[in-house]
């Protein structure tokens, strides 16, 4: 009897030191982007300004966490967007999972059967190092789209005078012109992002950024300027 209460309890340290080991490594982090106005992947999202807050938890390589848009006019031309995504980095390279969730589509967020409410995708990317500075990424949707749509990106990434600049090229090869707005092989998002971070005192600097954004297929281009707050 004592012999299993001693075993018992064992067990119970151990478990205890193994979830103390395993939260102190784990981080929470949240924020939001407020930006003029929402363009993802060359797509104007609504002729609107935007919050756009996040929540994450990560742990070693690990990742899961909520990306929404909000605009700040409610005239039904700005999108709203609730996304859950999981992702997994290892070196340079990522495996990211985003389940994509429209609230004005009028779907019911549970609805997950075809056409539902939800489009998910599978993305792979990577990061790019200092001998090859080069980005590449690849997504497909993998749910609630016949054509399995597919975005891929090529991006340079480079510091002038405590500035960052992003250069960015990305297309599809075509499938449901629903999403890219094109059923053939495009370019749809071609750009430079500047982005730095103003210090306001000691503890605390605001970083801002500006982006310019050329939708060939569609022949539209967006200047977007933004800032970020993080926790």
């Amino acid at each position: 009897m004592l012999k299993n209460i001693k075993k018992k309890i064992f067990i119970l340290l151990v478990a205890l030191t193994f979830s103390t080991e395993m939260f102190s490594q784990t981080s929470v982090s949240g924020g939001a982007d407020f930006v003029s106005r929402y363009v993802w992947r060359g797509i104007d999202f609504g002729n609107s300004f935007s919050v756009q807050p996040s929540l994450s938890v990560s742990n070693g390589g690990f990742e899961a966490g909520f990306w929404g848009s909000y605009p700040f006019v409610n005239d039904n031309m700005g999108a709203e967007e609730m996304d859950l995504y999981l992702g997994y980095s290892i070196s340079d390279f990522s495996v990211l999972v985003t389940d994509y969730y429209f609230p004005t589509s009028g779907g019911k967020y549970g609805n997950y059967k075809d056409p539902g409410s939800h489009t998910i995708e599978i993305g792979l990317s990577y990061g790019g190092s200092d001998s090859f500075p080069i980005s590449l990424a690849a997504y497909m949707n993998v749910y609630n789209d016949e054509d399995n749509t597919v975005y891929f990106e090529v991006g340079y990434s480079t510091e002038i005078q405590e500035v960052g600049f992003d250069l960015f090229v990305g297309g599809t090869p075509g499938g449901d012109g629903a999403y890219y707005g094109t059923t053939e092989f495009n370019l749809i998002n071609i750009g430079i992002t500047a982005s730095k971070e103003i210090s306001i005192t000691d503890d605390f600097s605001l970083p801002i950024f500006s982006s310019y954004v050329l939708n060939p297929n569609l022949e539209i281009g967006h200047l977007i300027f933004g800032l970020s707050l993080g926790m």
